[in-house]
């Protein structure tokens, strides 16, 4: 008893000095510290550019949320001075995104304002949980194909969302979003006022076409302060923010309610998988880019756990890294987080001093600039290729595109995973095949170099292009037939794959060359042993040949007819080729079963 409190006690001391390190992996380090004295001036002008581009973003993924436009901005500070600090990408921007206000409406409309903070905050205690873990690597693994459909489908639900503000009518409740969007459109009609239409219209193409062709001035900034001033001088009467008060919210734990938590668990999963996603794209993207130092994703996971749990204190939305804000941090020149920083802070003197000019802004303007940002979602090129190379992939991206529009957005990662694995699997059980290959090259080379089947053009495939089994007697001539196995043997493929080989006829022995089976499941080898029975229930020998030493164990499992393991696996088809000459030289092969 006390040998085992000691060993559980000195599992316990090796734990907590590894847990130690890797909490000490994620914390700033003094690199991070240095890099931001190497150019400071640089830096800072690039912080002033993105504050300049983030201004108005973050106003209008606040109103949209349905926190209010105040929101979004405290999240533009707090979470980008604190992600700034803790992030894995240096060169990362964070603050409220388009694809957490998808969200957060459900959230709102059947939690409350309370609930959706809640739920903010405890995706943050998800992610710092993912970073202990070091889950970040994985989440890049998600495929391509699946983050198009995803990306799209997110823009279509915030240009829907955004409907009844562009129509300057009041937002819908209680309904899906499409739902809504079309329920607006008829009200819509019913007495037009083109003001608010004309206003979102005009700002959405500034931003799709000014960002593309003058991307070095701030084009949002200057739509919104022009749909300002318009607003402000002519008779169109159009709905405006309202009063935003100076300065940011005072800390406040009053949405903590600890009942509801099990029913937001859901909700709080949903905003960390969008924040971690985000945030390790536009990450991946920046090192793709080359600029800067590679980013740490347990770091970036890190920090956005921190950001969301401090966020919902000030009455904040969930934020994430975005790649519009870093692209235009690494366009400026930033070369550390001090560039971050300088957004940050830029954006807090603007929270203290200007909140009186943020209230006179249009919704309807603040609709068009979201529909702008929905639209830049949409990489036409990107979709374009898709769909040209691979139908797999654009079956992956509709169908993730129609579940976030239709369900919602976990369902569709989760979905759209889904049928990339079906559609890899299907790839995979393709890539497998048997050919029939001449003997020659094996009589002449009797230490077994040419064991693997090295006259490959000569021999005919079967399986899946020639399944019936013709092509056979090609494989040599008299009693032997050579036969080489390549690629992937697993669940999906066998079957197909050995179907024709059970049907072979005038051999008396078989030799299977799998020195090219890449991978070999229990399916795969069962069956196999399968067909070794039914050949030898009919008079045929069947001998392995280049068997991987991981797939040993398996083909023993699966073969298990009373032959001694010697007598059936051979370390290369010259080998086995010898061995089915003794047998039929010398002896006759086993009798049919009956």
């Amino acid at each position: 008893m006390l040998s085992s409190r000691r060993a559980t006690a000195a599992r316990r001391g090796r734990r907590r000095p590894a847990l130690r390190d890797r909490l000490t992996a994620l914390l700033p380090g003094r690199a991070d510290w240095a890099a931001m004295r190497r150019d400071p001036r640089r830096d800072v002008l690039a912080g002033l550019s993105v504050a300049v581009v983030a201004l108005p973003l973050a106003l209008a993924y606040g109103a949209s949320s349905g926190l209010g436009a105040r929101a979004g901005l405290a999240t533009a500070v707090i979470a980008g001075t604190l992600a700034a600090i803790f992030g894995g990408g240096a060169l990362q921007v964070s603050g409220p995104t388009g694809v957490m206000t998808v969200v957060l409406v459900p959230i709102i409309r059947h939690h409350g304002v309370e609930g959706a903070l809640l739920a903010g905050m405890m995706a943050g205690v998800l992610l710092i949980l993912a970073a202990l873990a070091r889950l970040g690597r994985y989440a890049r693994c998600v495929p391509a194909s699946v983050v198009e459909g995803f990306a799209v489908g997110v823009a279509i639900v915030i240009a829907l969302q955004q409907v009844p503000a562009a129509l300057g009518l009041d937002a819908r409740h209680g309904e899906k979003v499409w739902r809504a969007a079309v329920a607006s459109v008829g009200d819509y009609l019913k007495d037009v006022h083109p003001a608010p239409l004309l206003m979102a219209a005009a700002v959405a193409a500034a931003m799709m076409v000014g960002s593309r062709r003058l991307p070095k001035l701030p084009v949002a900034l200057i739509a919104i302060a022009t749909a300002t001033l318009a607003a402000r001088f002519l008779p169109l009467h159009l709905e405006l923010i309202g009063d935003v008060p100076s300065g940011l919210p005072s800390p406040s734990l009053d949405f903590l309610h600890l009942g509801v938590a099990v029913t937001l668990l859901p909700s709080a999963l949903a905003i960390a998988v969008l924040a971690a996603l985000e945030g390790l794209l536009s990450a991946a993207v920046v090192d793709a880019l080359g600029a800067g130092e590679r980013s740490d994703p347990d770091r970036e996971l890190f920090g956005q756990g921190l950001a969301n749990l401090a966020v919902p204190l000030v009455g904040g939305v969930p934020a994430t890294a975005t790649l519009a804000r870093t692209a235009v941090n690494v366009r400026c020149g930033a070369t550390s987080r001090l560039a971050s920083l300088t957004h940050a802070l830029a954006l807090a003197v603007i929270a203290f001093a200007a909140g009186g000019l943020v209230s006179a802004i249009p919704r309807a303007a603040l609709a068009g600039l979201m529909l702008g940002a929905a639209a830049r979602m949409i990489k036409i090129r990107s979709l374009t290729t898709i769909v040209r190379t691979s139908a797999g992939d654009a079956l992956i991206v509709t169908f993730t595109l129609i579940v976030t529009v239709m369900v919602n957005l976990i369902a569709a990662v989760a979905a759209g995973v889904v049928i990339a694995t079906v559609v890899t699997v299907a790839a995979l059980a393709r890539s497998g095949r048997i050919e029939a290959m001449p003997l020659e090259p094996h009589c002449a080379n009797g230490n077994g170099a040419a064991g693997d089947g090295g006259a490959g053009g000569d021999g005919a495939e079967l399986g899946g292009v020639n399944g019936n089994g013709a092509g056979h007697e090609r494989a040599g001539t008299g009693d032997i037939g050579l036969y080489r196995l390549e690629g992937p043997w697993f669940f999906a493929a066998t079957h197909r794959l050995l179907q024709g080989l059970g049907q072979v006829n005038g051999r008396r022995v078989v030799i299977l060359s799998m020195a090219g089976v890449s991978a070999l499941d229990l399916t795969a080898a069962r069956v196999l042993g399968e067909t070794i029975m039914q050949l030898r229930s009919r008079g045929v020998t069947v001998l392995l040949a280049g068997v991987r030493p991981r797939h040993h164990r398996l083909i023993a499992q699966a073969t298990d007819d009373g032959r001694p393991p010697a007598d059936l696996v051979h370390p290369d088809p010259a080998a086995a080729l010898v061995h089915a000459r003794s047998l039929i030289g010398t002896a006759d092969p086993p009798a049919p079963h009956h």
